[in-house]
This record gives C-alpha cells, structure tokens and sequence, in this order.
C-alpha cells in the first residue's frame, strides 16, 4: 500500500492532482490525516475528506509515503517523523514536494541523496539540495513545487507501475 499524508495547510493542488493521477493509474494509495481529524483542511481553504487517521492506521504494509506541499507541518508530528525514518531505514519509498522535502532534510533522510524544494527552503536540505524540477535518487523522489504536480506524480507512477502505464494515463490525461 501506499500513503499520502494531509495536514492543515497542505498544498490542494499537490495533494489532488498526486492522488487523481495515482489512482488512475491503478496504484493502491490512501490518504492519511495525521491531524486526528478526518477533514483537513488545505492552504486555501479546500477541505479533502482522507480515508483513514494516522493514529489508526498500521503502515506495516507500506510501500512508498507521500507527502505534498505545505507538508511541512508534517513535521510537527512525532509519530509521522519516526515513521518516515523508519521507512528511509529500510530503503523504502519516499516522495515529497513544494516544501516537505525540507521535513525530510531536517530529519536527515536526505543524507547522500540529491533533492529540490520549494524556494525559500533550501536550507533545511542542506548539501543535498540541487536545485532541478523533480529529482530521483535512491528511494526518495523531491520535486519543486505547485506547476509540477502533473511532473511529480508521473514520476511516482513511472517508479511503482512502469513506463508502459505512466504513459498511458499520460496521454489519457491529455498532458
């Protein structure tokens, strides 16, 4: 299973464009509020009803933990944090954009990787930041920001389906 994780604040357009893409590429993917409350709200006011909460979700099965713009807030939450760095532990998938990446720097999972974020946080990725739209490497994927949504989630189908299936939702999509 995969996870994608909404806090208050989280980037809409990061969020929805991420989840729509994925799931119309046949990837399993949840969505987790670690808020406690199963509405989150978004950075511009857009409530995302989420299919499960953290605190009652076992991530035993998980393949790959998504987190989306404005994700930053994540790393207010203890319990998501030592999940994330267990998960890094084990060499499994991690995706971030716009600003989540900077969660990722600060808690060291971006150590001997390369990553991008949104500007203004490149400093929380230390010397793993360059720069770049959206960047591979290892188990962790890291893309800039809001107009790479569509950019970021055909990276994630391309890692968990394959070319084949990422160009078909591709151009289904019309992108």
């Amino acid at each position: 299973m995969n996870y994608i994780f909404l806090a208050d604040g989280f980037e809409e357009i990061e969020a929805v464009t991420t989840i729509d893409l994925l799931r119309r590429a046949g990837v399993e993917l949840t969505t987790v509020s670690v808020t406690g409350a199963i509405r989150v709200r978004g950075a511009h006011n857009i409530y995302v009803e989420t299919d499960r909460l953290f605190a009652d979700t076992d991530f035993s099965d998980a393949n790959m933990l998504i987190l989306p713009g404005g994700g930053v807030m994540l790393g207010d939450y203890p319990d998501f944090c030592a999940l994330i760095q267990k998960h890094n532990a084990e060499d499994k998938l991690i995706a971030a954009i716009c600003a989540a990446p900077a969660v990722l720097g600060k808690l060291g999972v971006l150590r001997g990787k390369q990553a991008t974020c949104y500007p203004g946080f490149e400093s929380a990725l230390g010397e793993s930041y360059v720069g770049g739209l959206v960047v591979e490497s290892k188990n962790v994927i890291t893309a800039k920001g809001p107009g790479l949504s569509s950019d970021f989630a055909f990276c994630i189908i391309e890692k968990l389906r394959g070319a084949e299936v990422a160009d078909e939702v591709y151009d289904a999509a019309q992108y």
